[in-house]
């Protein structure tokens, strides 16, 4: 069910795109070479512990996940781009690393991801996570009034396209509110015009994720994390939006911060 919220809701959700916007500034800033990625799941722990915030991932268990998910952020390196399971891995110099990091504070939800490289990044990798951010850009930039679904869709895929990249739609954007995946489904490519008309109230999590030279993901025997068939490397970026009268309202903005 689609649902819509009131202006004094979206409001309320401010606290939670904060919190989640200040914890992946945190944690980016603080993720170098030599960090390990468990260290990674208990600093955020202990941020959402210290906010009396509530974990959206650690006792997740949808129906495509083995077991509850046990960690509190993704941590997904290099040919792994979405779920990535936080494990014992020291990260090395030149790692593209995504960070997607999802809250309840006072019971509202929200999602976002970023990726980036520690140490020297390579030339094809910032072009990677820059293609996700443009597209993330063009997809916010069409959530208004009037439009639909589909031309956010179609707004990801064409950045993508234009950038040489191929899409899967098995994961993509999502409704946001109470709990941390709802409806609409928001995929990564589609039809101008089509699909759910865009209202006034209507909280996404907008994701544009790709994989160098591969649209196919393999799954690794932890029962979580997402990997590129081929081994090429992938990028994710992420942010809840809401829908308003005046224009669409990032909700975890990072730039405030002093980020992007």
């Amino acid at each position: 069910m689609i649902e819509l919220r009131t202006p004094a809701e979206i409001d309320e959700m401010r606290a939670a795109g904060r919190f989640v916007a200040e914890t992946l500034a945190t944690l980016r800033d603080e993720t170098k070479v030599g960090t390990n990625l468990l260290s990674i799941d208990r600093r955020a722990h202990d941020m959402i512990r210290k906010a009396g915030a509530e974990s959206c991932y650690i006792d997740y268990h949808p129906s495509f996940g083995a077991s509850p998910f046990g960690k509190v952020i993704c941590t997904s390196v290099n040919d792994a781009v979405l779920h990535g399971l936080p494990h014992d891995y020291t990260l090395r110099d030149g790692d593209l690393v995504t960070l997607d990091f999802a809250v309840s504070v006072d019971g509202w939800v929200a999602d976002s991801a970023v990726s980036f490289v520690v140490g020297t990044a390579r030339d094809e990798d910032l072009r990677l996570i820059d293609t996700t951010e443009r597209a993330l850009t063009a997809a916010i930039d069409t959530a208004t009034v009037g439009n639909r679904i589909g031309d956010i869709s179609a707004a990801v895929a064409a950045v993508a396209h234009g950038d040489g990249y191929s899409i899967n739609t098995d994961f993509g954007g999502h409704g946001v509110g109470r709990t941390m995946h709802g409806d609409p489904h928001v995929p990564n490519d589609g039809r101008p015009g089509r699909g759910f008309p865009l209202r006034a109230g209507l909280v996404l999590a907008l994701e544009p994720w790709f994989l160098a030279t591969t649209d196919e993901l393999i799954t690794d025997p932890d029962g979580w994390t997402l990997r590129s068939a081929d081994g090429s490397r992938g990028a994710h970026s992420e942010h809840t939006i809401a829908i308003t009268e005046d224009g669409p309202l990032i909700l975890t903005d990072r730039t405030f911060l002093g980020v992007d």
